[in-house]
């Protein structure tokens, strides 16, 4: 496994091979490509990479953890599917090419077992001002500690490992959106979402949930369904970058209204994303302060210092019981994907395409469910990182 690399600048450094590079600080990395040969030949052969090489103390922190050897076994050759999902193929991501505006390059997962996103599964890359993050699963993330050019593209060191993201009810349990997860569980939809390929979800919080708490109470297992795939874009994955005032049709058949304001604040008809680009294993959760009503498209307050009701005389409850009755304890928990912010994220430049909201549009059917992302999300990886600051 042969590359060339240069260190600093091209004109007056000296190239060496990558098996020279990954001798120092990342020979832990070297060690886990050397026991997969697949991805060992493919980096061999590889041009116009990335590379987001974790160091040696972040492979330390993999391997010594107690939940190490059940993510090893979580899916088929989970160490070389974690791989490549620290690797952008066709794309050479310099950092001084990272802005506040984040990225989200598709990398070499492909597997079905991990993924169904079209043509990879993404990171979100981002500068935060003071450094360069790299979200994963959980909104996980890793900082680029330092970068070194090769002829093959770039390596970016960073001081924690990826995070595969794991499916849509595996993240929803994991962090803290358990109303969601309950109402999945209750109308029979987990699976269902779980295997669409391409999709966006609207996930209401908790409190989201609990404030039209006695409207749910009246409602059928079917008008619940109705209520949550409303929430649901199929075959559109709309990242945060590409989020625009637009007009988009769900999974249940209405349409949601997107609005940006000067300031960053997105709106999906009156509620407001209170965080963004959660990453899943066939697509995205962005988590709103306000349940949609399928049956209205009220527009957003936005002077509003309280979360819109969409629903007309409903109550705010204290107990979801209901709703969250069946869920099992999760086994891997994340700090929840909820804050108090007024916007996508402090500094946050929104991206207004006149294209519409779209990233990433497909019309391909479902593929087979992610299999190996639930067992995922079944284990701790270390501690899972979302917090707005931080995008």
């Amino acid at each position: 496994m042969r590359f060339s690399v240069v260190f600093g600048l091209a004109a007056v450094a000296s190239a060496q091979s990558l098996t020279s590079l990954l001798a120092g600080d990342l020979s832990s990395l070297a060690g886990l490509i050397t026991a997969s040969p697949n991805v060992a030949s493919l980096l061999s052969n590889a041009t116009n990479i990335t590379i987001f090489a974790p160091n040696n103390a972040a492979i330390s922190a993999l391997t010594s953890s107690s939940n190490f050897a059940a993510l090893n076994a979580s899916g088929p050759n989970f160490i070389a599917n974690l791989l490549r999902y620290h690797v952008l193929v066709n794309r050479t991501v310099q950092a001084s090419a990272i802005s506040s505006t984040p990225l989200f390059p598709n990398t070499l997962l492909t597997n079905g077992n991990y993924t169904n996103v079209t043509n990879g599964q993404v990171v979100r890359v981002r500068n935060n001002g003071t450094n360069v993050n790299i979200q994963s699963g959980y909104k996980n993330s890793a900082q680029v500690v330092s970068s070194v050019n090769f002829t093959g593209g770039i390596v970016h060191v960073i001081n924690s490992v990826l995070t595969i993201p794991a499916n849509i009810s595996t993240t929803a349990s994991a962090a803290g959106l358990s109303a969601l997860a309950g109402a999945l569980g209750l109308t029979n939809l987990s699976r269902t979402l779980d295997t669409l390929k391409d999709v966006t979800v609207f996930a209401p919080s908790n409190s989201a949930f609990a404030n039209i708490g006695s409207a749910l109470g009246t409602l059928s297992a079917a008008q619940v369904s109705q209520i949550l795939t409303y929430h649901v874009i199929n075959g559109t994955i709309a990242y945060s970058a590409s989020l625009g005032n637009t007009s988009i049709p769900t999974l249940g058949g209405g349409r949601v209204n997107i609005t940006v304001t000067p300031a960053g604040a997105v709106f999906v008809n009156q509620a407001r994303v209170i965080n963004a680009d959660a990453l899943v294993a066939n697509g995205v959760v962005h988590v709103l302060d306000s349940v949609l009503n399928p049956n209205g498209t009220a527009a957003p307050d936005f002077s509003a210092t309280t979360a819109a009701i969409a629903y007309p005389g409903a109550s705010s409850t204290s107990a979801l019981g209901a709703l969250t009755s069946t869920l099992r304890t999760p086994t891997t928990t994340a700090t929840a994907l909820v804050t108090t912010g007024t916007a996508v994220a402090s500094g946050y430049t929104t991206v207004r395409p006149a294209g519409g909201a779209a990233a990433t549009t497909t019309t391909s059917p479902g593929a087979a469910m992610p299999m190996a992302t639930a067992a995922l999300g079944a284990v701790a990886l270390g501690g899972w990182v979302a917090l707005m600051g931080q995008m």
